[in-house]
């Protein structure tokens, strides 16, 4: 046996090297052959489709490339379109620029004359804005001073005039040429913060603001009534009923109480809580649309980031949680906006006259309340309560708040005109509104 095996091992002779090849062949030709055939039938798929790869990425790079060139010619043909258009419509408006969403810092120069008026003279209510007599150029023209009567939050670096352009009456708020810097920022931040609220039909509109240079303007809609507060207590004076336009009805009441709510809602579902509700704050047009404005509280807490109540003058017409310091929501604006009816009802009374401001919150604590006007129906003053209420859980939302007051407005009595018997004086209504000597009144 072990002579077979050994034959079988040694077939070839050691120096027989045909021999060897063709007995050892399978292992030295052939499986070296399959191996290397498999790598290649392996390697060359792989190149091929790293090839057809990057040569498709380079298409779709060059592709790419080309649809954001044209998309980009695209935009700067529109661009320049649009400024084409743009500066035509500039030079029609001469000085006023309010583009479609506003651009509250468009560059514009305010060439005015202004006529002048008396200074530190103690206003009156029935003080009309004189007119310049000369014609200015183009952009504004019969500029004139508005008169001032008083003011809670005296701005001494602003000052008001009323003018006419594209046949239409506006309201310029004019920064000093002696502002600082910072005050210039102010008045382009709150121009932005305007601007930034968005046109709604119960804001009045930004129509522009200039700020290539000195000075400062904001170009803002001229309500003819201006304020309600003043035009409530014109009506108070007027018992003759010579002057229609000063009537105040219960229907007249829940149609402006309703375009005030409007703008209230709005401006909730813009996350902004105004904070200053109230007459002073209510803009009044000829045709008697009220419109919302008195922005400076609630652009204060923009910027600075305070949420609590940090006006001290107004506190008759705050809720009790800012009364006592808390985050200032938007139910406090309800609570302020059931004042605003109260003062509605009663041609311009302030609210809890008899309670002194630093007494308030106590008073509100044991249970007190406004109480019911002569002057006010039972719907009006149900909604006050429903306002007014402690608690700012129970107080209406301003959707509701806006269903009753259409609802009221139905069945509203539109002939009787409020009337109260009691004269108007200024200094009892300051002491007892908590503003103390405080004069030159303007909420634009």
């Amino acid at each position: 046996m072990s002579s077979s095996s050994s034959t079988n091992v040694t077939v070839c002779a050691s120096n027989d090297t045909l021999c060897t090849i063709k007995e050892y062949q399978v292992e030295v030709i052939i499986v070296p052959a399959l191996l290397l055939f498999g790598t290649l039938v392996t390697l060359v798929p792989l190149f091929i489709l790293r090839y057809c790869c990057d040569r498709n990425r380079t298409r779709v790079r060059t592709a790419q490339h080309y649809h954001s060139s044209s998309r980009r010619q695209t935009e700067r043909h529109h661009q320049q379109q649009h400024r084409t258009k743009h500066q035509h419509h500039r030079s029609h408006l001469q000085g006023i620029d309010a583009p479609p969403g506003i651009n509250p810092l468009e560059h514009e120069e305010l060439p005015m004359s202004v006529t002048q008026v008396r200074q530190n003279v103690r206003p009156t209510m029935a003080v009309a804005p004189q007119r310049s007599t000369e014609r200015h150029h183009e952009a504004f023209s019969q500029v004139a001073a508005l008169p001032q009567t008083f003011s809670i939050h005296p701005n001494d670096t602003v000052n008001f005039y009323r003018a006419r352009t594209d046949n239409k009456n506006v309201v310029l708020r004019v920064l000093k040429e002696t502002a600082t810097s910072s005050e210039k920022q102010k008045f382009l931040g709150f121009a932005s913060f305007v601007s930034g609220l968005g046109p709604h039909p119960f804001i009045p509109a930004l129509l522009g603001v200039m700020s290539a240079q000195s000075p400062l303007v904001m170009v803002v809609e001229e309500l003819q009534q201006r304020d309600l507060l003043g035009f409530l207590w014109r009506c108070r004076q007027d018992n003759s009923g010579l002057q229609p336009s000063c009537d105040m009805t219960e229907k007249r009441i829940f149609t402006m109480a309703a375009q005030v709510a409007s703008a209230l809602d709005y401006l909730h579902s813009q996350n902004c809580i105004h904070g200053n509700v109230g007459a002073r704050s209510i803009l009044v047009g000829g045709d008697m649309t009220a419109k919302l404005w008195g922005f400076g509280p609630a652009h204060r807490r923009r910027t600075q980031g305070s949420s609590t109540g940090e006006d001290t003058v107004t506190k008759k017409w705050q809720a009790p949680e800012v009364l006592a310091m808390r985050p200032i929501t938007k139910s406090s604006d309800v609570w302020s906006f059931g004042i605003l009816i109260y003062e509605m009802v009663t041609l311009g009374d302030p609210p809890f006259a008899q309670v002194p401001s630093s007494e308030l919150l106590q008073h509100l604590q044991r249970g007190s309340h406004l109480k019911r006007p002569d002057t006010c129906s039972n719907s009006l003053y149900s909604i006050i309560r429903s306002c007014c209420h402690f608690k700012a859980k129970s107080r209406l939302s301003t959707s509701e708040l806006i269903r009753m007051l259409k609802a009221g407005e139905s069945s509203a009595n539109g002939r009787t005109a409020l009337r109260v018997t009691e004269p108007f004086i200024f200094e009892k209504y300051l002491s007892e509104a908590g503003f103390a000597e405080a004069y030159n009144y303007a909420v634009l």
